[in-house]
């Protein structure tokens, strides 16, 4: 069982400041972080719902914060959040989200991207966020944002080095499978399974041509997985090939010991469909391999689909300096707590609307305690 997630104060008590030390310096930022950390947990998705919930929940809120002047109105809310630094504001993210974590050995790290739709204007695209998702821990780990998909690239081995990967695999979709990926993940001390496609046409297509040839003639072990859900059949078969030797590019992935495919087979009614996905690995193990294949898309249903569901990411309009990246941080901080800090037999949605109604619950949540530290 793993242990709650601490009280989120002290790793972002050394954000700096953005704002000029002025006489309209009314509020400390402490207290900003804190108040828009609430109103997310308790369901609110806007920037005067946050204001509406912080003056509700003043008498509460003051438990805990110091609230010199009072309630920080809604546009000071967003021009601030808006204002902090994302790099210090994601390094004290994921310090935060691994602290309560015994380490990353034998963890399974996904990595993919989601796109803010709502950030997008005339002038500028939509922010795109690349994160990192602890498979079996169930939390967000790292958050990075990239103007636009492509740069996933370059944004991907910038937030691996944000971790402590060392005994974990890592597992990417095509985008990042690139070389220099593959060795920063390796120079990292961690294994990793690649989904590869076209964008390495002639590596895609001799893997794609000898797995196919060795599965057809019989030659590798199939492992087979069969799912039944809402009147839909799901059959995987998962092969994994240590032998290559033959491959040309070997030599030019760092770590690369074998290649995999996974045959995926759904039925809906009298539809059949049939796809297959190949691979490179770092490891030659089977069961392993299609684990991890399997657990890769927990960041799509856990993360991402909870955060547009619950959250309303896709729907947020916010778009000013970096509010959009860093809101969306919060975001991933209160979906932690919401998870790991509160009952497990819960939903999501019903953990928000316990938060709204009940302060004892929400300050649980936050602190992963029944009473709060005072400041």
């Amino acid at each position: 069982m793993l242990p709650k997630l601490l009280d989120p104060r002290p790793y972002f008590a050394g954000l700096p400041d953005p704002r000029r030390e002025t006489r309209n310096k009314l509020h400390p930022l402490q207290d900003i972080l804190m108040i828009v950390l609430c109103a997310v947990l308790s369901g609110v998705e806007d920037w005067v719902g946050m204001e509406a919930f912080a003056e509700e929940k003043e008498a509460w809120l003051r438990g805990f914060l110091y609230l010199p002047n009072g309630i920080p109105s809604h546009d000071t809310l967003s021009d601030v959040l808006g204002r902090i630094d994302p790099v210090v504001f994601r390094a004290a993210f994921t310090a935060w989200a691994t602290a309560a974590l015994p380490g990353l050995a034998g963890e399974h790290v996904c990595v993919d991207g989601k796109t803010v739709r709502g950030s997008r204007d005339g002038k500028n695209p939509a922010v795109h966020l690349v994160s990192a998702f602890a498979g079996q821990a169930r939390w967000v780990l790292a958050q990075q944002a990239v103007a636009e998909k492509s740069n996933e690239i370059t944004a991907i081995p910038d937030l691996l080095t944000l971790l402590d990967l060392r005994g974990a695999v890592v597992s990417i979709d095509a985008m990042g499978c690139q070389k220099a990926i593959a060795q920063a993940i390796v120079a990292g001390g961690a294994d990793y399974v690649l989904a590869l496609k076209d964008n390495h046409p002639t590596l895609c297509e001799d893997v794609q041509r000898w797995l196919d040839t060795e599965v057809t003639c019989g030659r590798l072990p199939i492992q087979e997985t069969i799912e039944k859900d809402h009147g839909r059949i799901e059959i995987r078969r998962y092969a994994l090939s240590s032998q290559i030797d033959w491959l040309e590019a070997k030599p030019d992935w760092a770590g690369l010991q074998a290649v995999g495919r996974v045959e995926s087979i759904r039925i809906i009614g009298d539809q059949t469909s049939t796809a297959c996905r190949y691979f490179l690995c770092s490891f030659s193990d089977r069961d392993r391999f299609a684990a991890t294949v399997r657990m890769h898309w927990g960041i799509e249903n856990q993360q991402h689909w909870v955060l547009d569901v619950q959250f309303g990411e896709d729907a947020c309009r916010t778009r000013n300096d970096h509010s959009a990246e860093n809101l969306a941080l919060i975001r991933r901080v209160a979906l932690n707590m919401l998870r790991h800090n509160g009952p497990p037999r819960d939903s999501i949605r019903r953990r928000k609307l316990r938060a709204a109604l009940n302060d004892d619950y929400r300050l649980r949540l936050l602190l992963g305690q029944p009473s709060p530290a005072t400041t």
